[in-house]
């Protein structure tokens, strides 16, 4: 049951922390993420929306509420660098033909509440899939408190080719059925919605660079969408106003002119390249693997083959993940979910220990990393002072059981508790 602390008297949904409320969480144990040790007990001071000191022990000042949870163990919000709220369980291409925006508008308001109570206190939106730029209005109505929901990075609607990975190109021609992204077919195309997309209140952009994906005999194939040129225009343009490129991307070659154009992350990265990968590990730009969609997908499969077939390239991705991590290539969390329901997708932890990672590497991988490809390294993603108080609290010891970041019993983001 959900229980608010530290709030203003307003209505549940607008929550906004008091700064003069001062909450001292404490808990058995507490998550050191840059050390990737336990500190036995745990305490966080938060006043406001701001930690003041964590700790084994922290001063309790007169009047301070003290919220006691026992033998859990105290960690940063959860960050999840690759959601799209605006998709849920379904076909993705007839949610974007039988869904009005408005509809779909408010079933993301429900998938951001649903993924801030399983703990994920900040995501990234990787494209809204034909609803345009309203993840902006999500976005902005979180960070105004008038609907519960993680920090937000949003990207607006993704950006494709003619023919491409996200155009509804199985559908009856003469229906004239929108893409689910928004065309480029050029550099100047790019800049072109690119500009478009930034006064729309993206915060950073997502271009599709492969697809569609084969996998036949265990050999992987994917088309690139834009060549090395265009993608660095793509990338310019962007950082012109401080801003950054993300992309879908599978394999090569595609993988190898994202690289060099210099975006921030290739998401799903299936298969890299030795060269891709030396290049990613000296300019750190990260591998987002999104491993539980395609769990996801191989068992809710139409038919046995698909779901062979599904469960067979899982296999050849998780061969090239324990590639990408011996040659150092930075690894950030991101689940891919919407598609599979929103509030579950910290399974994506646990599948990266499964397919190669300690756990403690996994939680760095996941708040380390994934504060900084959201832009907010140094405020998110370690309780230590300064940083936004948003703490969530879980049974038993992530470091030996990472499966215990799907039990999230306790959320605060950014002092309020939403939680409990």
């Amino acid at each position: 049951m959900a229980a608010v602390a530290g709030l203003c008297a307003m209505p549940v949904g607008a929550q906004v922390a008091d700064r003069s409320h001062v909450v001292v969480v404490h808990a058995a144990r507490m998550l050191d993420v840059a050390g990737g040790k336990i500190v036995t007990p745990g305490e966080v001071l938060v006043e406001g929306e701001r930690i003041v000191a964590a700790g084994a022990h922290v001063d309790r000042p007169a009047g301070a509420e003290v919220i006691d949870l026992g033998d859990t163990t105290l960690m940063p919000g959860l960050i999840d660098a690759h959601v799209h709220l605006f998709l849920h369980p379904g076909e993705e291409d007839l949610q974007t033909v039988q869904e009005s925006v408005p509809e779909r508008t408010l079933i993301a308001a429900g998938a951001a509440e649903a993924d801030l109570m399983a703990g994920f206190t900040a995501e990234r939106d990787m494209g809204t899939e034909g609803a345009g730029a309203a993840d902006s209005a999500v976005r902005n109505a979180i960070n105004k408190g008038m609907i519960p929901g993680p920090r937000m990075r949003v990207s607006g609607n993704a950006i494709s080719i003619l023919g491409g990975h996200e155009d509804a190109i199985a559908y009856n021609p003469d229906q004239h059925v929108m893409s689910n992204a928004t065309y480029a077919d050029s550099a100047d195309e790019l800049v072109k919605v690119i500009r478009e997309q930034f006064k729309l209140g993206a915060d950073f952009i997502k271009i599709y660079e492969t697809g569609r994906d084969s996998y036949k005999d265990g050999v992987f194939k994917t088309p690139y969408q834009y060549t090395e040129a265009e993608l660095t225009a793509a990338v310019a343009e962007a950082a012109r106003v401080g801003k950054v490129i993300a992309v879908h991307c599978t394999g090569e070659p595609g993988a190898a002119y994202a690289v060099a154009a210099g975006v921030v992350s290739i998401d799903h990265a299936d298969q890299l390249s030795d060269a891709t990968m030396k290049v990613m590990k000296e300019k750190q730009i990260y591998a987002v693997p999104t491993f539980t969609i395609s769990e996801y997908f191989a068992d809710h499969a139409a038919t046995p083959a698909r779901a062979a077939s599904g469960r067979a390239q899982q296999a050849f991705h998780a061969a090239e993940f324990k590639k990408q991590l011996a040659a150092g290539v930075p690894m950030a969390m991101g689940s891919d979910v919407g598609p599979f329901p929103h509030g579950t997708q910290a399974r994506e932890l646990e599948l990266m220990v499964e397919y190669g990672m300690n756990p403690a590497a996994v939680l760095q991988a996941d708040l380390l990393n994934g504060a900084k490809l959201l832009g907010w390294g140094g405020q998110i993603g370690e309780l230590k002072a300064g940083y936004f108080a948003d703490v969530i609290a879980v049974p038993g010891n992530p470091l030996e059981d990472i499966s215990v970041t799907k039990k999230v019993g306790f959320v605060m983001k950014g002092g309020v508790v939403y939680k409990q």
